[in-house]
Formats: structure tokens, C-alpha cells, sequence
């Protein structure tokens, strides 16, 4: 009888996490993290899973927080923040939170949980961004966040394939969420969901890449809207 993997997903209450854990559930025994505590049970009853709670600006409390946890197979990184605004208007307080939820709480959690996700010849899967291949006007702080979190998963890539370890880059374009709702807010346009990849799409990617044979390897999978 073969093991369950075990996947921890960040950010599990947002669009493409609650569309992920859903996707996973059937094969995968889940451990979710989200800042929405009820809506987090709400998904850990529906699931199955087993919520996370953690502070992704206090990268300090992770260790605590992992302590009880016992097999890791997988880690999706989903979390993430967004602030639109050009570089001459946006202070230090909008960088330093962006930069540390979106790259530093990563690479801390990732550090952390390596050895079990080793002990397993695992994956780990960041959830980036188009902006992550292309800075746009108004968007520095956010793509500089995505930029290095492509550096952080390529270089991770390098170094675990010793130790038999996957690491993919998942690339989606415009996705309707709530998210996109806040950023279409922010530029000032209406919000269309139908125009956008759905959540769902992008969930089953992640669950391709996470599922794909051990002879595989899916450095980086980009998702864009497709034709309606």
C-alpha cells in the first residue's frame, strides 16, 4: 500500500489555494496555512487537512510553529501580498512587507522544512507570477518580490537535485481571485473574472507538476488566459 504524500500549501484560503487544497485532497493528506483563521477550519473540515497557523512577517516564529509537525513531502508556496504604485510614491514600509512575505517567509519555511520534504524526495512549488518574468510600470515592488522569488526556487533547484528533491516555478498570468479583484481595484478598472484563468486551472497545473513521474522535472510552467 503506497504512502499519501503529505503537502503543506501557504496562503490556503485565497483562490488558487482553496481551488489547490480541493484539487489535492483525494490523494494528498494537506496541512494548510492562511491569515483567515475561520475560513481556514472552514477548508481543514472540508478537506481534511490540518491548519498551519503562521505569521508570515515573523519569520522567527516559524520554528515553533513547525515543531509538531511530522511528514513533509511537498511544499506550495501560494502566499503573497500585492501593492501597485510607481517607485517614486511607494515607501520603505510597502518593500520591506512585500519582500518579506513574499521571498523571505519562503525561503525561511522552505529552510525549515527541507529535511523532511528531503526525506522524501519531494517538491517544492513557488507560485509566481507573470510579474515575476517582466516588470510593468507600477509594479516594482511587487516584481522585484516575484524576480528574487524566481532566484530563490532556481537556485534551490540547483542545489536539492542531490538530494533528489523537485523544484518547480508555476508562472500564472491574470487569475480570477480575490487578489485580482484588489489589483484591478487599484488600477482603477472593472473586474472580470471570466476574462482571467481560473483558479481551478492553475491549482491542477501545480497538481501536474506535484504529481508527474519521478523521471520528470518542470522547472517553470506559465498559465495565461486562454482564448474564450
Amino acid at each position: 500500500m503506497s504512502v499519501r504524500p503529505v503537502t503543506v500549501v501557504t496562503g490556503a484560503v485565497g483562490g488558487i489555494g482553496a481551488a489547490l487544497a480541493r484539487e489535492l485532497a483525494p490523494g494528498h493528506d494537506l496541512i494548510l496555512s492562511g491569515r483567515n483563521v475561520g475560513a481556514l477550519e472552514a477548508l481543514c473540515a472540508e478537506v481534511g487537512g490540518t491548519p498551519l497557523v503562521l505569521d508570515l512577517t515573523r519569520p522567527e516564529s516559524f520554528e515553533a510553529a513547525l515543531a509538531g509537525l511530522g511528514r513533509v513531502s511537498n511544499v506550495v508556496h501560494n502566499a503573497g501580498v500585492v501593492e501597485l504604485g510607481a517607485v517614486a510614491e511607494q515607501d520603505h514600509a510597502v518593500w520591506s512587507h512585500t519582500l518579506a512575505v513574499n521571498v523571505v517567509a519562503p525561503a525561511e519555511l522552505t529552510r525549515l522544512l527541507l529535511p523532511r520534504v528531503r526525506a522524501e524526495r519531494g517538491s517544492v512549488v513557488f507560485v509566481n507570477s507573470g510579474a515575476g518574468l517582466r516588470a510593468n510600470a507600477g509594479w516594482g515592488s511587487y516584481a522585484a518580490s516575484k524576480f528574487a522569488l524566481k532566484a530563490l526556487a532556481d537556485a534551490l533547484r540547483e542545489e536539492e537535485a542531490a538530494h533528489g528533491v523537485r523544484v518547480t516555478s508555476v508562472y500564472p498570468g491574470r487569475t480570477a481571485t480575490p487578489m485580482q479583484e484588489k489589483v484591478r481595484s487599484q488600477e482603477g478598472a472593472p473586474y472580470t473574472p471570466e476574462a482571467f484563468v481560473r483558479p481551478e486551472s492553475v491549482a491542477a497545473l501545480i497538481a501536474f507538476a506535484l504529481n508527474a513521474p519521478r523521471d520528470a522535472l518542470l522547472p517553470d510552467l506559465s498559465v495565461r488566459p486562454g482564448p474564450q
